[in-house]
């Protein structure tokens, strides 16, 4: 079968043979194909362009302002015809002045778009990835709550509980957790958290969950648990209000017990005693100090707390204005259903049996230091069945 032919049956199936561009896309023309298909991402989304409008979120405002400039650039036509099968870049421009465009040098029009010049290709204005601007679309999407008067004292309580000093404003950590009835400082308003839906698996692996979450100001919007988190971490204010009687680990103002800045540190220990060497890996001391862990543990094999053996130090957390004692009843509470069962004697044969020696796995303990840090502790406990932190 000769070229022709190929070309004649490509034809029947509707498929048109188009001669490939030398070259790949330079970065101008990247940057002008992925803006445009955000527009075609919100277009599929809402099903219409975007519009200009102070009603309108930043987003799709955003969105309407690149169109406009596409509309007015003729190269982008071309550049954009494979992609365009809406024909969205055919109609005139909404409310840009295309004589005034036709004045602007290319670095002008780039700039409109959100495009750097050509010698700092890696400077975005207002660009960020999908999953950010995915985030922030989610927030900015909300609805006037019509059973907000349900909500309305939970929030008077919490702020009330806040201005005497039970609940407190912590920063949120990257991925912390989200539970159902927890409250948030997002954007300067409170965000209460009134329902998590359930969980699914998203294209990239992760845990994901539609929540309800209702806003001070009386709107609410129905968000990726994701999109909550990667929102609160991206917000220099934004906080977590811990529960009520949680009890400050993390304090502003000294008090006695308190150290200015500490160390949570993780022990494992290189001790001869069988059940140990069987359970190496899983058996570990927790412990706070507020000088430096190597003098802590200077005289390890000459201690019964350190099991008379020299120990490694596997994990150290550093953190400010800690409340020692309360931190180290707080593992002991939580890890209490693996504490190290185990008696040994010391140098002058008395049976002794040391503490803060607990059989849980290195990720674990990660985990409950971040927990402890953002404040989602409160009401967890570790299931040694699972080896997991659950909520009660």
């Amino acid at each position: 079968m000769n070229e022709m032919d190929d070309e004649a049956i490509l034809a029947e199936l509707g498929v048109s043979v188009t001669p490939l561009k030398d070259g790949a896309h330079t970065a101008q023309e990247e940057r002008l194909i992925a803006g445009f298909e955000d527009i075609l991402r919100f277009v599929e989304t809402h099903g219409r362009v975007p519009e200009h409008g102070e009603d309108r979120d930043i987003f799709e405002r955003l969105y309407a302002v690149r169109l406009d400039r596409l509309r007015a650039i003729p190269s982008a036509h071309a550049l954009l015809a494979s992609l365009d099968t809406q024909g969205l870049l055919g109609a005139k421009p909404a409310v840009v002045d295309v004589e005034e465009l036709e004045g602007m040098d290319d670095q002008a029009l780039l700039a409109e778009l959100g495009i750097a010049p050509e010698d700092d290709i890696t400077q975005l204005r207002h660009v960020r990835s999908y999953e950010d601007r995915k985030a922030a679309e989610d927030i900015a999407n909300r609805t006037p709550c019509k059973d907000f008067e349900r909500f309305a004292p939970l929030f008077e309580k919490a702020e009330t509980e806040l201005k005497k000093g039970e609940r407190r404003a912590l920063r949120f950590g990257r991925n912390a957790s989200v539970e159902e009835g927890d409250f948030f400082i997002l954007g300067g308003q409170v965000v209460y958290v009134a329902d998590i839906g359930e969980s699914f698996r998203t294209p990239n692996g992760e845990t994901d969950a539609r929540l309800r979450v209702v806003y001070g100001n009386g709107t609410e919007s129905n968000l990726l648990l994701r999109s909550l988190q990667r929102a609160l971490y991206k917000d220099e204010s934004g906080r977590r209000l811990t529960a009520p009687g949680a009890g400050p680990l993390f304090r502003d103002v000294m008090e006695r017990d308190d150290v200015e800045n500490g160390t949570i540190y993780v022990l494992r220990s290189r001790s001869a005693n069988p059940f140990v060497v069987e359970h190496r890996e899983l058996i570990h001391k927790i412990g706070v100090t507020g000088g430096k862990v190597e003098t802590r543990i200077a005289n390890a094999a000459n201690e019964a707390t350190y099991l008379l053996a020299d120990v490694d130090v596997v994990a150290t957390y550093k953190l400010s204005n800690l409340n020692r004692t309360k931190l180290e009843n707080l593992f002991h509470r939580l890890f209490a259903p693996v504490l190290l069962d185990l008696t040994i004697e010391d140098r002058f044969g008395r049976p002794v049996k040391p503490r803060e020696w607990f059989l849980v796995p290195l990720p674990v303990i990660d985990e409950a230091v971040a927990r402890i840090v953002d404040g989602s502790i409160t009401g967890m406990v570790y299931d040694p069945q699972t080896a997991r932190l659950v909520s009660l």
